[in-house]
């Protein structure tokens, strides 16, 4: 019998870090290679299961990305940009494929992560739902199909520990209503309104974020016209959709070419 793929999780003890731990091991498609967490964290050393408050799984945490990664066939990573960045350089290095699903990168990462993609496939998405990307797939055809008499809006809304704004799901739809409209969105993005800010630039694509509570994830693009809007929403209530999200796309990216992919790339959008 084929061995599953050996899947490696980071950021083990964060939200999304448990979500996966627990979705690799009921897929029954792949198996927890390791999971790393970083130096001095208080579950080094620790049965994975046991540190969740779970049964024990056989695998314990730690904190030797090389060692994790030996033998591995991918990892996942929701963390923070420097981390995301180190283990890009760690996993080019070891050959496995890297998902990352953190959000927040400036160019300079971008930029070091793409360097790692020239070794090995590197599939990064600001959101890993089937959902959201569907999504975007719309937002950018009705932004194509509308010209600037209509208003183009973003609105997201997440938990109160969420640190990056606008959140990367955001960003993306953002792109999308840009490349809709064939311009950059770097030139027509507004950011933050504040005071007086005098009228809305015609043909801008405006962002505003949330932050409260629970909240997993909530995304509207709002198209807004003379006497008419049109508004395209996704609304998630399970982070388990972006676990399952990040193994198909680890899955997804074994035996392929080395390189930077999307999750429209894995759902074939």
């Amino acid at each position: 019998m084929t061995e599953q793929p050996g899947i490696v999780i980071a950021g083990a003890s964060g939200r999304m870090g448990q979500m996966l731990i627990r979705t690799v091991g009921e897929s029954g498609r792949a198996r927890l290679a390791a999971c790393i967490e970083r130096p001095g964290h208080g579950w080094i050393g620790r049965d994975a299961g046991e540190a969740m408050g779970a049964a024990p799984l056989g695998v314990r945490v730690g904190d030797d990305v090389a060692a994790a990664l030996d033998g591995a066939h991918a990892v996942i990573d929701f963390t923070a940009p420097p981390a995301s960045v180190a283990l890009a350089q760690a996993a080019a290095q070891a050959g496995v494929v890297h998902v990352i699903g953190t959000t927040g990168f400036d160019k300079v990462q971008l930029d070091a992560i793409a360097e790692a993609a020239r070794r090995v496939p590197v599939i990064r998405a600001g959101n890993m739902s089937l959902g959201v990307n569907l999504l975007v797939q719309l937002t950018r055809q009705v932004a194509a199909a509308l010209d600037e008499d209509f208003d183009i809006e973003v609105v997201e809304a997440h938990h109160r520990h969420k640190v990056d704004a606008p959140s990367g799901t955001a960003l993306m739809l953002g792109e999308a209503a840009a490349e809709g409209r064939g311009v950059e969105l770097g030139a027509v993005a507004d950011r933050g309104r504040d005071g007086i800010t005098g009228a809305r630039a015609r043909g801008h694509i405006g962002f505003a974020a949330i932050r409260g509570g629970d909240v997993v994830g909530e995304h509207d693009v709002i198209f807004a016209g003379a006497g008419e809007r049109i508004v395209l929403r996704h609304v998630a209530t399970d982070r388990a959709i972006f676990a399952r999200g990040a193994l198909k796309a680890a899955l997804w990216g074994q035996g392929r070419a080395p390189g930077e992919y999307t999750m429209l790339d894995v759902l074939g959008l």
